[in-house]
């Protein structure tokens, strides 16, 4: 029997499984296109020879382990490059493990823990990552373009001998790093080892049947499935499934992932192993709800993700009144079923229902459905029935944070046909502030107030309101996302990003929203192929949403993609009729604290194409008024007209003091007008409040009975002043 000296490089597909369930034929031909294309010559490149194929794995030798490394970094970095020019659903990403060791060598074939250790590795790297042996560091390190983070000795499934484990840092930035975990003390060294030797039969059978213990476990809660014949009672199995998240999510001792991330796979096939694997958790819950009637029927059960054990299950036979005492136990029973010792206050918040008028939970659960699908119609639907909820039950607390919630992300996103953006900022405000005063317990609610402080410009206050919606909610992705806008518009980059880097680790998938503040982190830390990620994700995540379309041309831009660039610019024109502009992103990203970062992304969007104007108009320098013209024309006076591009009548009336109004078919905006340098300012409760500045021409070919063309952030407005 041979045995040999070897550098081991083992490669598989995240989810493979699961992507050949809904498109077996199309996955083995992207599988086989990478191989082909990717592996095979950067193998030779690296005087590598290519083992087998294992199914979706890879079997690699190399008398160099430098060689290896090389070889691995390059392929993660070139597949990088090509999962950017794809949409989400095509992307293949795959996990690398490189080791040095002993290897058997049988024919052309090769075994042994060599190879057992590299395939153990790569399980442990993320998802287009790489994470070597201690041996392999020893040699690599600094004779490759990388960094490492050093996962200190882990215990892996069938090694005898814990094995150090370095993660590879690919980012070019970390070049040369290596971050090491800290050393245990000598004495510490000793008393692990006798307290090791004591439980050592114990912790062999353990081993057997549970390879991998994290000192925290994990848990994914899967969507339950609605059994009831009428599918609209989707919002209650929904409602459910998020109540338990929320609860397990309180508890200190237990890492939940978050709900985006979670009802990705509702109504698909499952397969708890790539689940886990793909969300790095170890267990699963999976359930149904069924309601009948005034009858609720709850299935629930608590699995091993790596090998489908079943840990726990019930069956809730009960009235719907009871639900939330369903949820209770439903929490309680997988809490104890995971081993968790609750302190008092979680036991407490866990039993303690959010509400006992279960008409008032309906209209909060259908109220929660609506906000979640973003469009303006629902969320319009949304804020009524929190009202109602609210009505019904002034003490429900949850009820209040969550309609503060939706309420902002209307006045965020300027939905002016939601609600008037003076009264959405008032309705938040105080939503938040009824929330906390029911529960200061809850981190929604701060959450909320960091991001609209930090819109109005009060940055230490939005920071301590972010940092607590942290603290109370340690495991909500949401709360980090808050975190993170804040931090990135108060100029501080780094913050943002680890805030986010924590945000991912609870909810991979985050909501469209967050993966848009996401990639304005990555584009202003210059890590454009992660901004361009982030960015194509908020857009498929909210399809037809020309909102999340147009950012991604500023990435395209940084990353010399330019023709892609002016091409999604293009896209988010025709999805926002003409409304996007240069103008309309400066004044609703005024709150940047340091302008430089503002004109970074504007920069990026001119050379993209994005116009100056909204519905892409262009003055002619020539015919533009200045200051005291622009005074003279418009004070004190009715201005009539049309606004383009529909050509609808629409009336300005501008008094002497300033005092104005402007009518048209769609919009009635009052507050005060007056004139700055060369432009003629409104300032209103819109606009978050800001002034919205822009020239006068006199064009020669302005429209019919109009003379005069006024053009800000959110109008082009031909008219004629009447005197």
């Amino acid at each position: 029997m041979e045995r040999r000296l070897a550098a081991v490089l083992i490669a598989d597909v995240v989810g493979y499984s699961r992507m050949s369930e809904i498109d077996e034929e199309g996955t083995r031909i992207r599988f086989h296109t990478d191989l082909h294309e990717l592996f095979e010559p950067k193998i030779a490149t690296h005087h590598g020879r290519l083992i087998k194929t294992m199914g979706d794995g890879i079997l690699v030798e190399f008398h160099s382990v430098v060689d290896a490394l090389r070889c691995a970094v390059k392929i993660q970095q070139q597949k990088a490059e090509r999962n950017a020019a794809l949409r989400p659903e095509q992307r293949m990403l795959f996990r690398i493990g490189v080791n040095l060791g002993d290897v058997i060598v049988e024919g052309e074939d090769i075994h042994g823990d060599g190879v057992n250790i590299a395939a153990r590795l790569e399980s442990l790297a993320q998802p287009g990552g790489i994470c070597i042996s201690g041996t392999a560091f020893d040699h690599t390190v600094h004779k490759a373009e990388v960094g490492f983070s050093c996962l200190g000795e882990q215990q892996l499934k069938n090694i005898v001998d814990p094995v150090r484990v370095y993660r590879v840092l690919l980012d070019p930035s970390e070049a040369g790093k290596v971050v090491a975990s800290r050393r245990p003390r000598r004495r510490a060294i000793i008393l692990a080892t006798l307290a090791a030797l004591l439980i050592a039969a114990a912790a062999i059978v353990f081993a057997w049947q549970w390879p991998f213990v994290p000192q925290r476990p994990s848990v994914a809660v899967l969507p339950f499935a609605n059994l009831s014949s009428d599918a609209g009672q989707d919002y209650f199995t929904d409602g459910i499934t998020d109540s338990l998240i929320a609860d397990l999510t309180m508890l200190s001792d237990l890492d939940v992932i978050g709900r985006n991330s979670v009802f990705a796979y509702k109504g698909k096939p499952l397969v708890l192993a790539d689940i886990g694997r793909d969300l790095g958790v170890r267990f699963v819950v999976e359930g149904s709800v069924q309601r009948i009637g005034d009858q609720i029927r709850v299935n629930a059960q608590l699995s091993d993700a790596a090998s489908g054990d079943h840990l726990w299950a019930n069956r809730f036979n009960r009235a719907a009144a009871d639900v939330m005492a369903v949820q209770d136990e439903l929490s309680r029973q997988i809490a104890e079923a995971l081993g968790l010792k609750l302190t008092q206050s979680e036991t407490e918040r866990i039993t303690h229902p959010p509400t006992a008028n279960l008409e008032a939970y309906d209209y909060y659960l259908r109220a929660e459905q609506a906000t979640r699908t973003g469009r303006r119609s629902r969320l319009l639907e949304a804020l009524a029935l929190f009202d109602k909820a609210e009505a019904l039950d002034p003490g429900f607390a949850e009820a209040f944070a969550a309609d503060a919630h939706a309420t902002a992300y209307v006045w965020r996103s300027a939905y002016d046909d939601v609600l008037q953006s003076a009264l959405a900022r008032k309705r938040a405000y105080e939503k938040a502030s009824r929330a906390l005063a029911l529960d200061s317990a809850l981190s929604s609610p701060y959450a909320v107030l960091a991001v609209m402080q930090v819109v109005d410009r009060r940055y230490e206050q939005a920071v301590t309101s972010a940092q607590q919606a942290v603290s109370l909610g340690s495991a909500d992705a949401e709360a980090h996302m808050a975190l993170a806008y804040v931090q990135l518009f108060s100029g501080n980059h780094a913050e943002a990003g680890a805030a986010v880097d924590t945000a991912l680790r609870h909810d991979p998938n985050l909501s469209a929203i967050n993966r848009y503040t996401a990639g304005l982190v990555f584009y202003l830390q210059r890590d454009y192929t992660k901004a361009i990620d982030s960015f194509e994700r908020a857009r498929d995540g909210s399809p037809g949403n020309g909102d999340f379309v147009t950012p991604l041309a500023m990435a395209y831009v940084r990353a010399s993609r330019l023709d892609d660039a002016r091409a999604t610019v293009a896209e988010g024109l025709r999805f926002l009729a003409g409304r996007d502009s240069l103008a309309a992103w400066r004044i609703s990203n005024a709150h940047f604290r340091n302008e430089q970062d503002l004109a970074f992304i504007l920069d990026a969007l001119r050379e993209a194409g994005l116009p100056e104007w909204p519905f892409g108009f262009k003055g002619n320098e020539h015919e533009r008024l200045h200051g005291e013209e622009i005074a003279s024309t418009v004070m004190g006076k009715l201005l009539r007209g049309k606004t383009e591009p529909s050509g609808s009548p629409a009336l300005m009336q501008i008094e002497r003091d300033g005092k104005a109004v402007f009518r048209s078919t769609t919009q009635m905006v009052t507050g005060t007008v007056f004139v700055n340098g060369d432009m003629l300012c409104e300032q209103s409760e819109n606009a978050f409040g800001r002034a919205d500045c822009g020239p006068i021409y006199r064009p020669a070919n302005s429209p019919a009975e109009t003379s005069y063309a006024y053009v800000n952030s959110t109008k082009v407005f031909y008219f004629s002043p009447v005197k």
